[in-house]
């Protein structure tokens, strides 16, 4: 009988593309893989792998065997939710990703609440866009992904997945303060058409979301920088290097130099909490969805809001609220 851990290392190296990659997925060194894989290949008796350039492919034999593998590990992932659910135990571990704003925004709370409620679950908290988070999830290889999507470009949600949306993020615009538009209450999307726009990478779901909503408008938009990360951007606006599209979320604060106004139409986006179906019968995804629902309502309740309007330089985006007492995220 073909052991579990022998199939999962299959599956980890068919969907990562190589024996190392597979290593990192696993968790265990590359040499422990190439064991596992020529132990498996002992066992039935035919090669698993081929070489192809400067990484591996499954041979027609490890194709065969990779969709039994994909069909027991779905199988002991139900089996795994299964004696969860009637254990009722939230325990054990859990993997949560999200994206940057929701990583400095919501996820510590969410976190911080959920290992005070179950002090014996182990969450391990990682920075991930969804481009690369979903698929971790479809595959089982992470519990519960943060992910968005725009006003107008719906989330596209695998089969097999479902979804808990956790709050509405208004997005306005940064500009340089000197900037003639930034004394406006607020600004048409047409009045930015001749900006220079500071946006993410292309390829990004934010960087094409900016190209889709401009020439929706008939603008054809001029992307002169680019930027991961909120501060980065912002830092850019400051220097006068032109404007960017600002979420509410996780925007700490606004330096000085920099003017944010809000956009007619108003633009948001909405962020969801995604799992496997399946998954859903373990207590400790569910008390996870449960308590990122629970901060996305403390970080949008009066007390602790997302503020609506201009906002003066130097003014934090979110007002402080009551502070959830501090625990250690992780074990």
């Amino acid at each position: 009988m073909i052991e579990l851990a022998l199939m999962q290392t299959l599956h980890a190296v068919a969907r990562s593309g190589s024996i190392s990659a597979a290593g990192d997925v696993l968790h265990i060194t590359t040499s422990a893989v190439s064991q596992r894989l020529a132990k498996l290949e002992r066992e039935v008796g035919q090669s698993m792998l081929e070489r192809h350039g400067r990484g591996v492919r499954l041979t027609d034999a490890g194709r065969l065997l990779l969709g039994y593998a994909e069909r027991i590990l779905s199988l002991a992932d139900e089996a795994e939710a299964e004696l969860d659910g009637y254990r009722g135990a939230v325990v054990g571990k859990l993997s949560i990703a999200g994206f940057p704003s929701t990583v400095r925004g919501l996820l510590p709370r969410a976190v911080t609440m959920l290992k005070r409620e179950h002090p014996q679950l182990r969450v391990e908290l990682s920075e991930q866009e969804q481009e690369g988070s979903m698929p971790l999830v479809s595959r089982g290889d992470l519990d519960v992904a943060v992910v968005q999507d725009w006003f107008n470009v719906p989330l596209a949600v695998p089969d097999r997945l479902a979804t808990k949306q956790l709050l509405e993020d208004v997005v306005d615009v940064a500009l340089p303060a000197g900037h003639p538009l930034a004394d406006r209450s607020v600004l048409d999307l047409e009045d930015l058409a001749q900006e220079v726009w500071i946006t993410w990478s292309p390829g990004t779901g934010c960087h094409d979301w900016l190209l889709h909503t401009m020439r929706e408008r008939g603008v054809e938009p001029r992307v002169g920088h680019t930027a991961g990360e909120h501060p980065t951007q912002l830092a850019l606006v400051q220097a006068g290097f032109g404007v960017a599209v600002m979420p509410r979320l996780g925007r700490d604060q606004v330096p000085d130099g920099v003017r944010i106004v809000p956009v007619r139409p108003r633009l948001s986006r909405r962020v969801y909490a995604v799992w496997r179906q399946e998954a859903g019968r373990r207590p400790a995804v569910m008390a996870a969805v449960e308590m990122l629902a629970t901060a996305a309502r403390l970080v949008t309740q009066p007390d602790h809001r997302l503020i609506d309007g201009p906002l003066p330089a130097g003014t934090p985006s979110v007002l402080p609220g009551p502070r959830a007492p501090a625990a250690a995220i992780g074990a």
